[in-house]
């Protein structure tokens, strides 16, 4: 059980900085703006995105937060990762920024797996 705390930790830390923390500190800067445009987003989108990163990014590290919250933070990240491959590849064709989402949902995967195993949650629909 301890092994799997500190690498349920150590997964949702390293999303925690990846898409929460990172991108509240360099989405202003002109390499993120032009990633944003390169893509064909409007730049509102990257404000927007960046806010709601940061909104996830807390709702998975902090404690006490309800489960409910928890899921749709986990799915939010899930759909963020398989859309930015989904971009990159129509953009770019498939590459290195096709792939980089995949891993990184990888690890929010282990997180999510991780979360249930230590809360003991059943997964419901309901």
């Amino acid at each position: 059980m301890k092994t799997s705390k500190i690498i349920y930790w150590i997964s949702t830390i390293v999303i925690f900085l990846f898409d929460a923390a990172m991108p509240a500190l360099t989405s202003h800067l002109p390499l993120a703006v032009e990633s944003i445009r390169h893509l064909g987003y409007p730049d509102y989108f990257r404000v927007q995105l960046t806010i709601f990163k940061v909104i996830g990014g807390l709702l998975l590290i902090l404690p006490k937060v309800p489960a409910r919250l928890k899921e749709w933070a986990y799915v939010g990240f899930a759909i963020n990762y398989i859309s930015a491959s989904v971009a990159h590849a129509n953009v770019d064709g498939f590459g290195f920024f096709v792939v980089i989402p995949f891993i990184i949902l990888g690890i929010l995967i282990v997180s999510y797996l991780l979360y249930h195993k230590l809360n003991d949650k059943q997964l419901t629909i309901a």
